[in-house]
């Protein structure tokens, strides 16, 4: 067995090791990464031949977290790992980013990257691990690949930036970005960040490149070690020279007429497109054009592709007319569905999102039980990107990654903007109407309209936009393109998406597909888009300028109060018998937690009177009983010596037959007091060993004179 190890030392005393040759042999390529107690088995396998047709990368990624791996079960009745929950998705999807752009064009044999924690003690951050652990298995395989990448994290903790924080010291981080690049180049970022600069978010990925570097090198030394610097041979590409000569001759002039021609609709243009490859293929004779359309097809999306950016690097034209910095026209409008707690539709261009809030309470909030964490959010955002969105005619089957992805980068740029102790759980969906260009940047637009219409107290609007970029020669020669297009995306060699305040970024994603790209064409880009997301959040401060004063009228309201925590229970009562019972008296939902040394006491309902019903029995039984206060009780039970009173809620004392009258009274009839009675009595004592109350109604009334008092 030849196992092979590498190891290299972080600035902060941690080492991480990659192992190869030990486990998963029988796999092209494995590894096992530990860094601590963290430890994550990455394996890689891709198939010797391409299936017949194939014409683009069929890579799967797949993150799992392994309960065991945290010494837990998993929920549920089965008791085993089940779908991959949005956690996993996500960084599944940050590999794939990271890796996909690097494997040769013409490799097209299935592939599958498998990561899986194994190991953790809770303190490290395994996620930042996994591009490490994937790239390293395809190091050590000899499947094609030119890479190796490796990932980061970064934050910035009190001015300082910390690579590969634990979970707490991500806690107290006002940045938290994730970087994937080769030893030269950065391939992709994305991340949060509370507000701040573009100098800030370029200094994070600085820093994380020079990490990244150190691992590339460790990947390197590791391949050399474990003997895999040769890759397999392989040929996946039919290609004809002649037939692709002869398509760009004939099509290429054409399709720079259509690039050039500046038409905004969408379809039109790629009806045009498609029309010029048509006439090619109805110019060949039959048998042979169906022999060849594949090819045809292959060759004639390079034409496009070269039409378009020469028609943006050579004379400034985009496809749809504008210039590189100009955002398509935007409209708005917000109360758009009187149903909803609050709701907008935003448009730019064809990219259009009809987005609502809903407001709920405690019961409402997501549980979250991942391996690492469990917790429950309030704050949650949803995104649908339908087929019709585009006119594709096709059933929409369920949430995919994408929809997961998109989504996540909108609630990451809105959910720092709502209020620590906001009271309520709030839902943003986003559907998807139409879309050319970025739509989950709409969603934030979308989001934020919809967020101040239903009266939410956002701390500021946020607003974002989708960047572009054309390049050649390493970038020597390059255009930085404002609120790209679907084809711009496409064709293109960066969507770099940045969402933020006027005073600063809240998240970005971007991913680059080309070598070579300097930080003056990032830094670029950055300003570009600052001043694009400024213009686009006056256009959205022209619909609403700040959260409506209130709610709207079929809103649940909400009242937090806080209790003592020894009064929890009272609160709740034997079985919940008390909260349930004020619940169905007063119509309000009442929910309690514990926070710290306090209750916590949440009161919901749709209207001011059942609120403060509940709020006045609430501070009935947490206020303390004060001997000789008059209190108005409810008689619950009477019996021969006396009568049972709730003079407080959840409290109860006897009021003695002695203490009912100044006259004798020989029996509880003659007292004329019965069972749902409501009559006032004094707390005269508390029995401090028994803590029974003594309660007198007499004690109320004047003391008649004592000659009539004796007859």
């Amino acid at each position: 067995m030849n196992v092979v190890t590498k190891t290299i030392t972080l600035g902060d005393g941690r080492t991480i090791s990659i192992e190869t040759g030990k486990l998963a042999k029988q796999a092209d390529g494995s590894v096992m990464v530990r860094m601590g107690s963290t430890m994550l088995l990455a394996t890689v396998c891709a198939a010797k031949d391409a299936v017949p047709g194939t014409d683009f990368m069929p890579l799967s990624v797949d993150y799992k977290e392994k309960y065991a791996a945290f010494g837990r079960f998993p929920g549920g009745f089965l008791r085993r790992e089940g779908r991959a929950s949005d956690y996993e998705i996500l960084i599944s999807r940050l590999v794939d980013r990271a890796l996909r752009p690097l494997f040769p064009d013409d490799f097209h044999a299935e592939t599958f990257v498998n990561v899986m924690l194994c190991s953790s003690d809770g303190e490290d951050m395994p996620d930042a691990l996994a591009g490490l652990a994937a790239s390293a298995a395809l190091a050590v395989s000899d499947i094609p690949f030119n890479g190796p990448i490796s990932e980061v994290r970064v934050c910035r903790i009190n001015g300082q930036f910390v690579v590969n924080p634990t979970f707490a010291q991500l806690e107290t981080a006002d940045m938290d970005i994730m970087v994937a690049a080769t030893m030269d180049n950065i391939m992709m970022v994305e991340g949060e960040m509370k507000e701040v600069s573009e100098e800030d978010l370029l200094n994070a990925m600085k820093v994380a490149h020079e990490a990244i570097k150190i691992q590339c090198q460790m990947q390197l030394d590791l391949m050399e070690a474990a003997g895999k610097t040769v890759k397999r041979v392989y040929c996946h590409e039919e290609n004809d020279e002649d037939l692709k000569k002869d398509v760009w001759t004939k099509t290429y002039d054409k399709a720079y007429a259509v690039a050039t021609a500046c038409n905004p609709n969408k379809h039109e243009r790629s009806d045009n497109f498609e029309a010029i490859v048509n006439e090619y293929i109805a110019s060949l004779d039959p048998e042979e054009s169906v022999a060849k359309k594949p090819l045809i097809a292959k060759y004639y999306h390079d034409v496009e592709k070269e039409a378009m950016r020469r028609s943006i690097l050579d004379e400034g034209k985009r496809l749809d007319g504008r210039k590189t910095t100009e955002i398509r026209p935007i409209w708005s409008e917000i109360d758009f569905l009187p149903g909803a707690h609050g709701s907008a539709v935003f448009t730019r261009g064809e990219t259009q999102s009809l987005t609502t809030v809903t407001l709920g309470t405690k019961m409402d909030e997501k549980i979250v039980d991942d391996v690492l964490f469990k917790g429950k959010e309030r704050f949650l955002l949803h995104y649908n990107f339908p087929p019709f969105s585009t006119g594709e005619a096709r059933a929409s089957r369920g949430v995919g990654r994408r929809e997961v992805g998109h989504g996540n980068l909108a609630l990451r740029a809105l959910k720092n903007m709502i209020p620590e102790d906001y009271p309520y759980v709030v839902r943003v969906v986003s559907d998807i109407l139409e879309s050319n260009g970025s739509s989950s940047m709409a969603t934030v637009c979308a989001g934020t309209l919809a967020l101040m219409d239903a009266g939410v107290t956002i701390k500021k609007p946020v607003t974002g936009i989708a960047m572009g970029l054309i390049s050649e020669n390493k970038g020597k020669n390059f255009a930085v393109l404002s609120d790209i297009l679907g084809d711009e995306d496409h064709l293109g060699d960066m969507d770099f998406k940045v969402t933020g305040t006027v005073d600063g970024i809240t998240a970005t994603q971007m991913d680059i597909k080309v070598d070579g790209l300097s930080y003056e064409i990032l830094e670029k880009a950055l300003n570009q888009a600052k001043e694009g997301r400024l213009f686009i959040m006056n256009k959205v401060l022209e619909t609403i300028s700040e959260p409506r004063a209130d709610l709207k009228p079929h809103a649940p309201r909400i009242v937090v109060m806080f209790i003592p925590k020894e009064m929890i229970g009272a609160v709740i009562g034997p079985g919940g018998k008390i909260i349930q019972n004020m619940q169905a008296e007063t119509g309000a939902v009442i929910t309690i937690e514990e926070i710290g040394d306090q209750g916590r006491v949440e009161i919901a309902a749709n209207n001011k009177a059942a609120i403060d019903a509940a709020v006045g029995k609430i501070k009935g039984i947490v206020a303390i009983p004060e001997v000789g206060e008059t209190y108005p009780s409810k008689v619950k039970s009477v019996m021969p010596y006396g009568a049972f009173v709730e003079f407080m809620p959840g409290k109860e004392g006897l009021l003695h037959i002695s203490e009912i009258d100044w006259k004798r009274i020989e029996t509880m009839d003659q007292a004329g007091i019965k069972e749902g009675d409501v009559i006032d009595v004094k707390l005269l004592d508390i029995d401090q060993k028994t803590g029974k109350f003594k309660l007198s109604r007499k004690a109320l009334i004047p003391r008649p004179p004592r000659e009539e008092s004796s007859k």
